[in-house]
C-alpha cells in the first residue's frame, strides 16, 4: 500500500503489468480474458515497496552517522554528538504528537523523517572546493579509501580522482548489437551528446550457458566495450546481475539454473550461490584491470537488480555478492538501483555503498503518446528521507519504453513521442530539480533481442523509442539530450548544489502561480538556478511570468528589459544567475538557455539558445577588446546598460523572438558569445580534445581533459584531433553541410574524414575576428546511389519429417523425469515431466512425440501447452493434422501464457494397435523474469503440463528434441545458446552460411508452403550486397505482406536468428539487420523457418530487403563473424 505522503513514483520497469496466467486456457480458464490467480507485477511492486518498516523507522532515526567504511567489518560505531541531537529532535516530535490529537499544524507520523532529514540538512556544513580531499569535503565524505580513494562521493555528487562529476549517462546492452566493431559507434554518439557515461548489462544467460561454462568471447566479450570506452571517454557502470530483469529471458538468468538449482533463485540458497559463482567471478576477472584504478573506464558495479532487502534471505544473497566482490580485486563503489520507493538496501545486511531509485513515470503503454502523468514531486523528499549523506543516484530513468506483442500494440514511433524532446525537457529537468548528480536513462540505445534473448512479453525488436533507433539513427531525442548534457558538462557550479526551496515549500518568487520554480544554489560560488516548468506539468498552455530574484548585485525581476519569461507547453527550463563561464566570465542572469560554455583559445565563450517564437534576455559582464565583424548586428539582438539593479558596465542583452541560426553576440580578444535558436544549437557539436598521450584518461572530461571546440553544421562529430596546426574532423553527413567551427586561432587546416576543407573567408569575418571557420561539406557522390537487391531465387524444403510414418525419433530424449525443480507441476497426465528446460531444450522451438498405441475407440486429446505470451503450438496425430494453440497478447492485455485445448482425431488418423504418435511443435517465447517477491517466477514450464486421450488409454514414451545439442553441448558456440531451435532444418544447419541447396525445390517464399498445408518449410537465398567503403548503410529485412496471415517465420541472416515474425499478432514486420551481421561486401545467406499454423489460407509472407538511412561516414571497419556450415555436432 502506497505511504500517505509520498507521491506516485512511477512505475519500475520491475513492476510492469504482465502476466501470469498460467491457470489459464482458450476455454474455461480464460474466459474472462483476465487471469484468475497472480496480481501483475505492477500491483505486486506498487504493494511491497510503498511502506515503512521497523528497520527503515531505525534508519531513520539513527542513519545520519558516516557510513561504514568499505571494506569494513561493519562494526557497531560509537555514538556521536548528532545521535544525541538526533534522538532529542526525534523525541520532541514524539512528544508533539502524542499531545496534540488535532494538531494545529497539520502534523504526522508519515513527516517525521520529512523533519529529520531537513533538520540535519540545514546544519550540515559545505563544501568550498572542487578538487575534493576528505577534509574539505562537506560532511560527512563518503570514505571509500579503504578500497580506492579514486572513486568517492558525497552528499552532492560523485568525485572521481579528487574531481566532482555529474553522471549523465545511457543504458547500453552490448548483447542486443552483437557485432563489437560497432559498439564505438554507440559509444562515439553518447560522447557526442554530451554525456560521459554509459550503464551496461551482462547477460548471466548467454555468457554461463551452461554449469561451468563462462565465456566472454565474440559479443559476450567485456574487454572490447572497456576498451571502446577508454577511447571515447565514457565511464561505465557495470550491471551484471546476475539477475538483470531487462524484458529479456529468465531476467538474464541462465536458463541451466532455472531447472538445475533446486533451491529458490536470487536467495541465499546454497544451490544459487553455486550457480552464480563462476559467472561473477568472470565478471570479476575480465573488469578488476579496466577499473578507474588501473586506468580503466569502470567506476561502479551494480549489485543484483531492483530487488527487495525482505526478507532476509534476499539480504543474504546480496551480503554474499558483495562478498564476493569485496574479497577480490574490484575496488569501485558497489550499488543498487530499488525499483520503487521502497527504501532498500540503504542500510542494513548486503547494503551497498550507494543507493539509488529507478524510475518510469509514463509506465509502458504508448497508445496515448500525448497523455501524460504527471512528475514525480517527492524526489527530493524521499532522498532526503533516506540518504541524505549519499549523492542522489537515479540508475534508471525513463527514456523510452517497451513495446509489448498484440495487433493494439502502438509499435516504438508512439514511444519515442511520448519519451520525446517535450517529456526530457520537463522531466529530465525534474530530475535535475530534485538535485539528482547520477542519472542513467534507460535505453539511449536499444537495439534487438535477437534469437531466444526476449521474455515472452516482448518481440524481437529492443528500439525501446530510445534516442538512438535500433538501426543506430540520431533522433530529435538527441538533439534534446545533448542540449541538455553540454549544458551539464559546461556547468560544474550546477554538480555542487544545495536544495534550496521549490513552489510547494515556501518559494514565491514567480509572479504567475502557474509556474513552479525550484531553486539549487552552489554553497561556494553563489551560482542559482532556477528550474521553471509549468505548474501542472501536463499543461500544454503557454505561460509568461516573470521572476523575483536576489543576485550578488541585488533585488531583480527577470526578465529586465523583456516582456517575461515564456514556457511554451511542455517545456521546462533552466535560469542562471551568478553563473561562470570560462575561466572567469560571469554572467548575471540568463533566461536564455546555456549550451555551452568553456574556454576555447585563453577566450571565455558562451553559447546561448532559445525558443525562436519566444524572448530571452542575458545580463553579462562584457570584455576585452572588440574584434571587427563583418556582419552588423541583427535588429533582433538588443544591447542596453544602466538598470536598475545591476552594475554600470553590465550589459542586457535581450534576444527577442523570431531569432533563426547563429548570432555572434560579443566577440573580444577575452570573450566570445554567441546565440541560435534551439533547432540551430542542435546542430552544433562540442568535441573533447583528448589531454597528454601518457594519461590513460586523457579522453575523459574534466579528468584527462578540460578541453574542447564547437563544430556546427554536420549531422554528427565523432572525435577532433589538433596536431600543431591542423585540425582533424572525423564524422558523418547525411546531407550537404555548411561548417562553422570555433577552434585555436592557432589552426590553419581543416580535415573532414581526412579530406581538406576549404574556408569560406566572407562568412568567417562574420562569424569571429579570431578562430572561427566557415567552409562547405559535401557528401559523397556514391551516396546517393546505393541500391539494395530484391530478394529472388528462394529454395524450398520441406522441415517438418517428424509427422511422417517413418520419422525415427530414436536419437531424441527420452521425456521420463517424474520429479523437477520447476515448482508449477503437471495439471494432469501420468506423472512424467514434459519441461523442456528439465531436458536441456529451454529456447525456441521444442518438438515432442508422445507414443500410444489405440484401441480405436480414441476420439480425442487433451494438451496443456506453456509456451509463454504470444506463444503457439501446432498438433499432429501422425501426419494428420489437429489443430494449433495459441497463445495471446493485445498490447498486454488478455494475456495468455498457456493453454489447455482438446485436439479430436478426424476419421483414419489413427491406426488402431500400433504405435501412433502425437506430434507438437511449440514455440518458447522466454522464461518469465521475477513476478513479485516470488524468485522462483523465472522456473518455467515451457512444455506440455497436462496430456491425456479421452479414453484414458496410456501414453508409452514420450520423446523431446530441442536447439541440437541442449544448452551443453550445442555446436555454434559464436552465436550462443540463444541463436537456435529445434527445428529440423536449425537442426541441420540449413541456416547457416554455405550449406548447400542442392536439390531443394525451386519455391517463393512469398507462395508459403505446398498446398497451403500447416506445417513447417525451410526457404534459402543469397544475396551479395557492394557497399562503398567510408559510408554507414542502415538495412532492415521487412514483411509487407498484410496483418493477420497464421504464421511465425524465423528469420536468419548468415545463421543468426534476427528476427521472429508472427503474422497473427503482430506488431512487428521490419526487422533491422547491421553490418557485421550482414557483409556488406560479399555474399549473405538469408533463411526464412516457415511455420504455417492454420491449413487452407493464405499465408504468402512478402520479404524484402530495405534500405533505412544512408550517412558519409560511420566508424569503419566493421568486421563480421559468421561460421560456416559445418556437420560437425549436427549430424
Amino acid at each position: 500500500m502506497q505511504a500517505s505522503h509520498e507521491v506516485d513514483e512511477g512505475t519500475s520497469r520491475a513492476s510492469i503489468g504482465r502476466k501470469t496466467d498460467l491457470m489459464s486456457s482458450t476455454k474455461m480458464r480464460n474466459q474472462s480474458g483476465k487471469s484468475p490467480h497472480s496480481p501483475n507485477e505492477k500491483d505486486i511492486s506498487q504493494r511491497q515497496t510503498h511502506y515503512y518498516t521497523p528497520t527503515s523507522w531505525k534508519s531513520v532515526m539513527t542513519g545520519f552517522e558516516r557510513p561504514i567504511l568499505l571494506g569494513s567489518n561493519h562494526e557497531p560505531k560509537r555514538r556521536t554528538g548528532w545521535f544525541f541531537v538526533l534522538t532529542c529532535l526525534v523525541a520532541t516530535a514524539f512528544v508533539l504528537v502524542t499531545t496534540s490529537v488535532y494538531p494545529s499544524n497539520g502534523f504526522h507520523y508519515n513527516r517525521l523523517p520529512e523533519i529529520l532529514s531537513r533538520s540535519l540538512h540545514s546544519i550540515l556544513p559545505i563544501q568550498s572546493r572542487e578538487t575534493i580531499s576528505p577534509e574539505s569535503s562537506t560532511g560527512p565524505l563518503v570514505d571509500l579509501a579503504a578500497r580506492t580513494d579514486q572513486v568517492q562521493f558525497d552528499n552532492y555528487s560523485l568525485i572521481l580522482r579528487g574531481q566532482r562529476v555529474f553522471i549523465y549517462s545511457g543504458e547500453f546492452h552490448t548483447f542486443r548489437l552483437p557485432v563489437p566493431s560497432l559498439w564505438p559507434d554507440i559509444l562515439e554518439k553518447v560522447k557526442a551528446a554530451g554525456m560521459n557515461a554509459v550503464s551496461v548489462y551482462t547477460h548471466m544467460g548467454l555468457i554461463n550457458p551452461a554449469p561451468g561454462v563462462v565465456d566472454f568471447n565474440g559479443f559476450r566479450a567485456l574487454q572490447p566495450l572497456y576498451d571502446a570506452a577508454k577511447a571515447a571517454g565514457i565511464w561505465v557502470v557495470l550491471r551484471p546481475g546476475p539477475y538483470i530483469n531487462a524484458e529479456t529471458t529468465a531476467g538474464g538468468i541462465s536458463h541451466w539454473a532455472t531447472t538445475e538449482v533446486a533451491g529458490h533463485l536470487r536467495t541465499n540458497d546454497t544451490d544459487w550461490r553455486a550457480a552464480w559463482q563462476a559467472y561473477i567471478q568472470g565478471i570479476i576477472k575480465v573488469t578488476a584491470p579496466n577499473q578507474i584504478t588501473s586506468g580503466g573506464p569502470v567506476i561502479a558495479i551494480q549489485v543484483d537488480n531492483e530487488f527487495s532487502q525482505s526478507p532476509a534471505t534476499h539480504a543474504e544473497y546480496f551480503a554474499e555478492l558483495e562478498d564476493a566482490y569485496h574479497n577480490s580485486d574490484i575496488v569501485v563503489p558497489l550499488t543498487y538501483n530499488d525499483p520503487g520507493q521502497g527504501r532498500n538496501f540503504i542500510n542494513g545486511t548486503g547494503a551497498v555503498d550507494l543507493y539509488g531509485l529507478d524510475s518510469y513515470p509514463q509506465g509502458f503503454d504508448c497508445s496515448h503518446p500525448t497523455v501524460w502523468n504527471g512528475v514525480t514531486t517527492n524526489y527530493h523528499t524521499y532522498h532526503a528521507q533516506v540518504n541524505p549523506s549519499q549523492a542522489w543516484y537515479i540508475p534508471e530513468f525513463q527514456g523510452g519504453s517497451f513495446d509489448a506483442w498484440g495487433p493494439t500494440a502502438p509499435g516504438y514511433a508512439p514511444c519515442r513521442v511520448l519519451t520525446g524532446p517535450d517529456f526530457q525537457s520537463v522531466f529530465n529537468l525534474q530530475l535535475w530539480a530534485s538535485n539528482a548528480k547520477l542519472i542513467n536513462y534507460y535505453m539511449i540505445y536499444g537495439g534487438t533481442s535477437w534469437g531466444g534473448i526476449p521474455f515472452h512479453g516482448v518481440y524481437t525488436s529492443y528500439d525501446y523509442g530510445a534516442t538512438i533507433t535500433e538501426s543506430r539513427e540520431l533522433t530529435t531525442k538527441f538533439d534534446e539530450l545533448k542540449r541538455q548534457s553540454l549544458f551539464l558538462r559546461s556547468s560544474p557550479e550546477f554538480y555542487k548544489t544545495d536544495w534550496i526551496a521549490d513552489a510547494s515549500t515556501g518559494l514565491q518568487i514567480s509572479t504567475n502561480p502557474a509556474a513552479f520554480i525550484t531553486l539549487l544554489k552552489n554553497p561556494d560560488t553563489g551560482a542559482a538556478f532556477y528550474i521553471a516548468r509549468q505548474a501542472s506539468s501536463t499543461s500544454t498552455a503557454t505561460t509568461t511570468f516573470k521572476l523575483n530574484v536576489t543576485t550578488t548585485t541585488g533585488a531583480l525581476q527577470l526578465p529586465v528589459v523583456a516582456a517575461a519569461i515564456t514556457l511554451g507547453g511542455r517545456q521546462s527550463k533552466v535560469i542562471v544567475t551568478d553563473y561562470t563561464f570560462g575561466a572567469s566570465s560571469k554572467v548575471d542572469y540568463s533566461t536564455a538557455q546555456v549550451f555551452y560554455a568553456s574556454v576555447i583559445d585563453k577566450r571565455d565563450v558562451l553559447f546561448l539558445h532559445g525558443n525562436s517564437t519566444q524572448d530571452h534576455e542575458a545580463a553579462l559582464s562584457l570584455t576585452g577588446t572588440p574584434n571587427k565583424l563583418a556582419a552588423t548586428q541583427s535588429p533582433l539582438v538588443q544591447l542596453s546598460n544602466g538598470h536598475a539593479g545591476l552594475a554600470p558596465a553590465t550589459t542586457v542583452v535581450t534576444f527577442l523572438a523570431g531569432i533563426q541560426g547563429l548570432v555572434t553576440v560579443w566577440d573580444s580578444d577575452t570573450q566570445l558569445v554567441l546565440y541560435a535558436d534551439s533547432d540551430t544549437a542542435a546542430t552544433f557539436w562540442s568535441p573533447v580534445i583528448a589531454g597528454k598521450s601518457n594519461d590513460p584518461l586523457r579522453n575523459f572530461w574534466g579528468l584527462g581533459t578540460n578541453q574542447s571546440i564547437l563544430v556546427g553544421g554536420p549531422y554528427l562529430v565523432r572525435d577532433a584531433e589538433i596536431t600543431g596546426s591542423k585540425l582533424a574532423l572525423r564524422g558523418d553527413l547525411k546531407t550537404d553541410v555548411r561548417l562553422t567551427v570555433i577552434a585555436p586561432r592557432t589552426i590553419k587546416s581543416i580535415t573532414w574524414n581526412g579530406d581538406s576543407v576549404s574556408g569560406d573567408v566572407a562568412a568567417t569575418s562574420s562569424l569571429t575576428g579570431t578562430g572561427g571557420f566557415v567552409g562547405q561539406l559535401r557528401t559523397r557522390n556514391s551516396l546517393t546511389g546505393i541500391r539494395v537487391p530484391q530478394l529472388t531465387g528462394w529454395k524450398f524444403k520441406d522441415s517438418l519429417p517428424e509427422v511422417q510414418k517413418s520419422f525415427d525419433d530414436g536419437s531424441w530424449t527420452t521425456a521420463n523425469h517424474n520429479t523437477t525443480n520447476i515448482p508449477l507441476k503437471p495439471y494432469y497426465g501420468d506423472g512424467r515431466i514434459l519441461y523442456g528446460c528439465d531436458y536441456g531444450f529451454c529456447e525456441n522451438v521444442v518438438l515432442w512425440r508422445g507414443h500410444f498405441t489405440p484401441t480405436g475407440n480414441e476420439k480425442s486429446v487433451n494438451l496443456s501447452i506453456n509456451g509463454g505470451e504470444a506463444f503457439a503450438a501446432s498438433v499432429w496425430a501422425n501426419n494428420v493434422f489437429l489443430g494449433t494453440s495459441f497463445g495471446n497478447s493485445t498490447n498486454n492485455r488478455n494475456i495468455l501464457e498457456e493453454t489447455d485445448d482438446k485436439f479430436t482425431f478426424p476419421a483414419g488418423a489413427l491406426i488402431p494397435g500400433k504405435d501412433n504418435v502425437i506430434t507438437v511443435v511449440q514455440d518458447n517465447m522466454g522464461l518469465n523474469e521475477t513476478q513479485g517477491s516470488n524468485t522462483d517466477s523465472s522456473k518455467g514450464p515451457r512444455g506440455i503440463r497436462g496430456f491425456a486421450l479421452d479414453t484414458g488409454t496410456k501414453f508409452g514414451a514420450w520423446k523431446v528434441q530441442g536447439k541440437v545439442g541442449g544448452y551443453k553441448n550445442f555446436p555454434d558456440k559464436v552465436r550462443g545458446v540463444m541463436n537456435e531451435g529445434g527445428l529440423f532444418g536449425e537442426r541441420k544447419g540449413w541456416h547457416l552460411p554455405s550449406f548447400s541447396t542442392a536439390g531443394w525445390a525451386s519455391r517463393s517464399l512469398a507462395q508459403g508452403l505446398p498446398n497451403n498445408a500447416a506445417g513447417v518449410g525451410f526457404f534459402v537465398t543469397t544475396v551479395k550486397l557492394d557497399m562503398p567503403q567510408g559510408v554507414d548503410v542502415m538495412l532492415s529485412f521487412t514483411f509487407n505482406e498484410p496483418f493477420g496471415q497464421p504464421y511465425r517465420a524465423f528469420l536468419f541472416v548468415n545463421g543468426w536468428m534476427m528476427g521472429k515474425r508472427v503474422g497473427n499478432l503482430g506488431p512487428q514486420s521490419k526487422f533491422p539487420v547491421h553490418e557485421g551481421i550482414l557483409n556488406y561486401h560479399g555474399e549473405n545467406t538469408v533463411a526464412v523457418a516457415l511455420w504455417a499454423m492454420t491449413p487452407n489460407v493464405t499465408i504468402a509472407p512478402d520479404l524484402q530487403l530495405t534500405l533505412d538511412g544512408v550517412y558519409d561516414g560511420g566508424v569503419g571497419g566493421v568486421k563480421t563473424d559468421n561460421p560456416q556450415w559445418s556437420a560437425q555436432g549436427r549430424n
